[in-house]
């Protein structure tokens, strides 16, 4: 059986876990990676600065449900590419970051661009793994996609070392990995939605919100159908916009502070009480 290199190894995992956008900076240790993704049917797309090519993956990671990948180089590239962290940390998007690193044999000897990546990643992340070897590859790459969407989505860091980027190995010591379902759909109990049906029923001035969550789970029909039967009014977050109409003949958003003000009930759908929402308390 021929050889597979460890470049191939990576893209082919991506591209079999259902990443099927690329954004990155080539250059030392990860132009090899970029090849090959392109090769195995990835897009690839290249960027001028890291932070800008980080926030691409993460937006595709929340158009798509599955994660976008970011390319970068060792040391300052990977730092760069920490912004784009830190926003699908905040946002809970999925999305993975692929940082290349010098040989690992070189640790601590003061390699090219050496830098702590795994661990300058970790407070923004779900994960931070280092590849030992080529061979371990599919594994983390299954288990990075699958802990970027599962549960709470979220951003994911793989560290790739030269060495395993490089290595050769035959390809019949490769164990890739199957591809990793979409995540699962959560459901209320349904107690929980008989005691919320009934807070509706008993409020004065109730008021629905929508925020991005209907969005990322493309249950615009639902919230549509749920406005036009109760004739709830409601109010669109700025990522919850589109979701249901802004010219829809129920949407307060001119009156937003007066609306939130008033309500004596307030119906989150997929939105947070965080600072755009006043935190729930009333507007100033």
């Amino acid at each position: 059986m021929a050889e597979i290199d460890g470049a191939t190894v990576i893209a082919r995992s991506l591209k079999q876990q259902g990443v099927d956008y690329m954004f990155g900076v080539v250059g030392f240790p990860v132009a090899g990676i970029a090849a090959a993704a392109q090769r195995e049917g990835i897009q690839y797309y290249g960027f001028h600065n890291e932070q800008a090519a980080s926030y691409a993956a993460g937006a595709v990671g929340y158009l798509t449900g599955r994660p976008g990948a970011c390319l970068t180089v060792c040391g300052p590239g990977m730092i760069h590419g920490i912004a784009g962290l830190a926003n699908a940390w905040s946002n809970t998007w999925p999305m993975i970051l692929i940082g290349g690193a010098p040989d690992s044999y070189q640790d601590g000897q003061g390699s090219f661009q050496e830098a702590p990546q795994v661990e300058a990643a970790r407070p923004f992340v779900k994960l931070s793994r280092r590849a030992e070897t080529i061979q371990r590859v599919p594994y983390y790459i299954e288990q990075g996609v699958r802990t970027s969407m599962y549960g709470r989505p979220g951003a994911v860091y793989l560290d790739f070392a030269n060495d395993v980027i490089t290595a050769q190995v035959e390809e019949s010591e490769i164990e890739f990995k199957d591809r990793c379902p979409d995540a699962p759909r959560t459901y209320a109990e349904p107690g929980s939605i008989d005691a919320a049906v009934d807070a509706l029923k008993s409020a004065e001035r109730p008021l629905v919100i929508v925020g991005k969550g209907m969005a990322y789970a493309r249950a615009e029909d639902e919230v549509r159908e749920f406005i036009d039967k109760t004739q709830l009014p409601f109010l669109a977050s700025p990522m919850g916009k589109g979701v249901v109409p802004d010219d829809h003949p129920l949407s307060v958003a001119p009156a937003r502070s007066y609306a939130l003000q008033n309500a004596d009930l307030v119906f989150l759908m997929g939105a947070r009480l965080n600072w755009i929402m006043h935190f729930g308390l009333p507007p100033r």
